[in-house]
């Protein structure tokens, strides 16, 4: 690996086509596998083709009820009353009982673990009044997130002709939870959870495996096939994947466990530098100071193909001289980090301090030396 830098603007972009590595086949009718640390895309199969998501679609209703909690329109203590129409639901549930409260904190247990369709039509109602307005809203608010392949006619996944998403919306969606909301997410890792006496597991076959699995949701119908919406950790670097339309419970295991073993055997973890390390100093124009270092955010590594790791380039870029003043945290560049054969990825460098502007003096400088860069540059050629 080598590093160059250079005085270019760029900001962050993070490009989701998918890349070349050693050949991997899935029985899935769709499939996708993300490296979540920067969006690109390490496997593919029909990944934006809209299809029926049955439970994992249950993810959006999470979202939506995470919003809320951080609005501060819920807490994790609210109730919410249980109506004889969740009560009624069928297929998998939490066996809420009508004319009841429960706890916000406890539907999301119910939902993620013992993927409650009567949990989701309760926090429906409790939002949104009623689950075709919740619906709505929730189609909505997944267009905005850029799940332009997502259509949703209920809170649970019910089978319907119209509830569609594909499993890049759901990778993409599953990224937002697990970016936005790190303190539910622990949530997904529940491998049981006990309500009105009964208490059910997670049906998430890959926590128990110990290849680093800890979310997100299954899904099954007779529809959709029975699918898995994933994320798994190894060394410090997460995978996001999705397999959907698979034949079997035992085949849903042994596919998307598959895919995890493919995603971390096939490529290699590449560490560039770590949260808070100064990549570089960049100058500053009518600073208090001359400089400000361009720090890593957070740590910056990637996923890319065994065979090319030896091919990394990562460059430096920012516009520069950069004018103060300056906030620390402030986006002032990127580390892009370049590999044979696939996208490009960058990583956001911020400032690591405040560069407040300079008083007086330090703009007289700065004045007169830019007039006199500028009169060198008018001066004629000579022979």
């Amino acid at each position: 690996m080598f590093l160059k830098s250079g005085a270019i603007a760029l900001a962050l972009i993070l490009l989701i086509a998918p890349l070349p590595a050693a050949a991997f086949e899935t029985k899935a009718r769709a499939a996708i596998v993300i490296d979540h640390a920067t969006g690109l895309v390490l496997f593919s199969k029909d990944a934006d083709r809209p299809m029926a998501p049955a439970s994992m679609s249950k993810l959006m209703t999470l979202f939506m009820l995470f919003e809320a909690i951080r609005d501060g329109r819920v807490t994790t203590e609210t109730e919410f009353g249980v109506s004889a129409r969740a009560q009624a639901m069928g297929g998998s549930r939490m066996f809420v009982e009508a004319g009841t409260m429960v706890p916000v904190e406890a539907l999301i247990q119910g939902i993620i673990v013992q993927s409650g369709n009567d949990a989701c039509v309760v926090v429906a109602e409790g939002l949104a009044g009623s689950e075709d307005a919740f619906a709505e809203a929730m189609t909505r608010r997944a267009h905005e997130l850029g799940l332009t392949n997502t259509t949703l006619k209920n809170a649970s996944g019910w089978p319907d002709p119209g509830h569609l998403m594909s499993v890049r919306d759901l990778a993409l969606l599953s990224a937002h939870i697990i970016d936005e909301f790190p303190e539910f997410y622990s949530y997904f890792n529940e491998t049981e959870f006990t309500w009105n006496g009964i208490t059910q597991p997670n049906r998430n076959p890959l926590l128990k495996l110990n290849i680093g699995a800890d979310g997100l949701k299954t899904g099954h119908t007779a529809e959709a096939g029975y699918g898995l919406v994933g994320s798994a950790v190894q060394d410090g670097q997460r995978i996001i994947f999705v397999a959907s339309g698979l034949s079997s419970e035992a085949e849903r295991r042994s596919e998307t466990e598959a895919l995890v073993k493919w995603a971390f055997g096939a490529f290699d973890k590449v560490k560039f530098f770590d949260k808070d390390a100064v990549v570089a100093d960049a100058d500053v124009w009518i600073g208090e100071q001359p400089t400000v270092p361009l720090v890593a955010p957070q740590m910056l590594q990637m996923l890319v193909p065994r065979e090319s790791r030896d091919a990394v380039a990562a460059s430096i870029v920012y516009q520069g001289p950069i004018e103060a003043p300056i906030a620390a945290g402030q986006v002032l560049g990127a580390l892009v980090v370049e590999v044979p054969d696939q996208d490009t990825a960058r990583f956001d460098l911020v400032a690591g301090r405040d560069v407040a502007r300079g008083g007086l003096v330090t703009r007289i400088g700065a004045a007169t030396r830019l007039a006199r860069d500028r009169a060198v540059q008018m001066l004629p050629a000579r022979d």
